[in-house]
């Protein structure tokens, strides 16, 4: 069982920054690859990224390739979404999750364990 908890979340003006981070119980968090999606009013879950179990491997929707990294500190169980120069349009709900398959990648349904998310509202 994997508990995950995100945070970071907030109000920002267009062309700002934030860092997203998504804590998760467990002595196991190295074994799972992780993943962040977003969900914005009135539209479908969508991914964002994803990282393998120990990091070697990235994946990220293209619409955020060069504004968006993802992370992941084994020790401290923690994975990060660092999202600069963000736009009105990242508008959403976002979520992290956990997956026992290291290639998950935005496969949602290879993700057995999700957050409750946190908002992240950008402002033009």
């Amino acid at each position: 069982q994997v508990q995950l908890v995100e945070s970071g979340g907030g109000l920002v003006q267009a062309g700002g920054s934030l860092r997203l981070s998504c804590a998760a119980s467990g002595r196991t968090f190295n074994s799972y690859a992780m993943g962040w999606f977003r969900q914005a009013p009135g539209k479908e879950r969508e991914f964002v990224a994803s990282i393998s179990w120990r990091g070697g491997n990235t994946n990220l929707q293209d619409a955020m390739k060069g504004r968006f990294t993802i992370s992941r500190d084994n020790a401290k169980n923690t994975v990060y979404l660092q999202m600069n120069s963000l736009k009105p349009e990242d508008t959403a709900v976002y979520y992290c999750a956990a997956s026992r398959f290291s290639g998950a990648g935005a496969t949602t349904s290879l993700y057995s364990y999700w957050g409750q998310g946190t908002q992240v509202t950008v402002s033009s």
